[in-house]
């Protein structure tokens, strides 16, 4: 009677294959037999059935020379639902945000805040100095820096002789070498400073001129601004011609060379970048802040190594949101420079300079190998990251039953509702199931996250792809052809 069991195998799954065979975005949800299987059979099912499916999408011939890895596994039952190349390196992109957050929350706590503190000599209305120690806050703003020279002028500060920014915290080090060149000139991957203002980021806008003139470049802010130097070779040509700008940088030099054309009938042209010195653009957007209140400044300086000062009044302290805020920006908006500056902050903390270790430290008491993973960043931009899907899956498990879950789940983004996944699954069944992170690099894609489905199941999964030669929307998309099947077939 053996051989009844593949029969009825067969059988069942000709029976399912109208319903396997469902467009992408469809959000028609699988039917389930009139009798529910037992769990361990509708596992056994699925894996089985969907198995197939993804063979046909990454043996697509535009994924032959690509390399894709796997995981999903019940959160519940802790099945492993499907694996393919699970215990092999990957380059993560962004999915190494996952473990960035999660040192940060198990090492740091909720309720952990950045405090940059104020000190002042001297008695008002004239200081004889005011230092601000930078501690690596990545939130501060503009706004940030308006309450405190507002602070200061309601202490009835007129004038300082000496204005200290103090950028001692973090070693000088601050853009990892092994991010490529031609990324660092964008705001994605700015300095990693003690000091840190605007993301450490300034917008550049190109707007169309007359024809055969060069476009008019507008910045954000004129202090950031200062710090580069332009050579604008963009025109402005016909209505309706294809879109052809770029912006590059000078290895080694605060210059960027722009070429190209625009169209007339372009309304703007909209470009991120980084800030070159970051410490300096503190310095003097402080002053300049302090200056339109009526606070006269003698002497700015930047000061790179810590020193010992005589005694001082702490004067102000400009705070933090809490970290979850922070991660927030972190695993939703994909946002690098937070995630640089958390892990830097952890590895002052432990007095260690090693970012590796530091999270060697923390995930190796959760049972998590470290050889499942090598890492010489904490955002995922550099493409010497590796972590194998097994790595991002025992994290995202293990982080399930910690009781800070509930600020690591909140900080993912949400399929069709926030962050990097705002605009992905947008018509299937699986909008606002999906709590994961993306991740991007040219010829690399990644999701990895939890998959909430009926009846309070939740599924782990990672999905890695790398050494493609297709865009970026196009690996995407495959991606998420794999992550609906499971929901299909649930």
């Amino acid at each position: 009677m053996g051989y009844l069991k593949p029969l009825k195998f067969l059988l069942s799954l000709w029976l399912w294959l109208p319903f396997l065979s469902l467009p992408v975005n469809a959000e028609t949800k699988l039917s389930q037999p009139d009798v529910q299987p037992s769990q361990e059979k509708k596992e056994k099912f699925c894996s089985q059935a969907i198995a197939s499916k993804i063979k046909s999408i990454i043996n697509s011939p535009q994924f032959v020379r690509s390399n894709w890895g796997i995981l999903v596994k019940n959160l519940n039952t802790q099945t492993i639902l499907y694996s393919l190349n699970a215990h092999k390196y990957f380059i993560p992109a962004s999915n190494t945000k996952l473990l960035t957050t999660a040192v940060a929350l198990l090492e740091l706590g909720e309720n952990f805040r950045i405090y940059t503190p104020v000190y002042g000599r001297g008695n008002p209305p004239n200081l004889t100095r005011v230092t601000v120690k930078g501690k690596g806050d990545p939130t501060i703003s503009t706004e940030s820096l308006q309450n405190l020279v507002r602070q200061l002028k309601q202490k009835g500060i007129k004038h300082i002789e000496q204005l200290v920014v103090d950028n001692s915290y973090f070693a000088q080090q601050t853009i990892n070498p092994s991010w490529e060149w031609s990324d660092i000139y964008n705001y994605y991957a700015t300095s990693v400073s003690s000091l840190i203002l605007n993301d450490n980021s300034v917008t550049l806008t190109l707007l169309p001129q007359k024809l055969g003139q060069p476009v008019k470049l507008i910045w954000s802010d004129e202090i950031a601004a200062r710090q580069w130097q332009v050579e604008n070779k963009v025109i402005t040509v016909a209505k309706d011609t294809l879109y052809d700008v770029e912006i590059n940088g000078v290895l080694g030099q605060p210059i960027l060379k722009l070429h190209g054309e625009l169209a007339l009938d372009r309304q703007q042209d909209i470009w991120d970048l980084a800030v070159v010195d970051p410490a300096k653009y503190f310095l003097e957007s402080l002053r300049h802040l302090l200056l339109l209140e009526g606070i006269t400044v003698t002497r700015g300086l930047v000061v790179n190594e810590a020193r010992i000062e005589p005694s001082e009044t702490k004067l102000a302290t400009i705070i933090s949101p809490t970290l979850p805020t922070i991660l927030t920006a972190i695993n939703q908006e994909s946002n690098n420079l937070y995630a640089e500056a958390l892990l830097k902050i952890i590895a002052k903390k432990l007095n260690i300079d090693d970012i590796e270790r530091v999270i060697d430290i923390v995930l190796s008491e959760l049972g998590i190998d470290s050889y499942s993973y090598s890492l010489i960043d904490g955002s995922g931009l550099s493409r010497h990251n590796l972590i194998t899907p097994e790595a991002l899956v025992q994290t995202l498990n293990v982080m399930a039953s910690t009781p800070v879950f509930e600020s690591y789940l909140n900080s993912l983004a949400i399929a069709g509702v926030n962050g990097t996944l705002k605009r992905r699954f947008l018509d299937s069944n699986l909008r606002g199931n999906i709590l994961a992170k993306t991740g991007s690099l040219s010829g690399v894609a990644s999701l990895s996250g939890y998959l909430n489905l009926p009846k309070d199941e939740t599924l782990i999964f990672s999905i890695v792809v790398n050494n493609s030669a297709l865009s970026s929307q196009k690996l995407r998309q495959a991606i998420d052809k794999i992550v609906l099947l499971w929901g299909q077939c649930y």
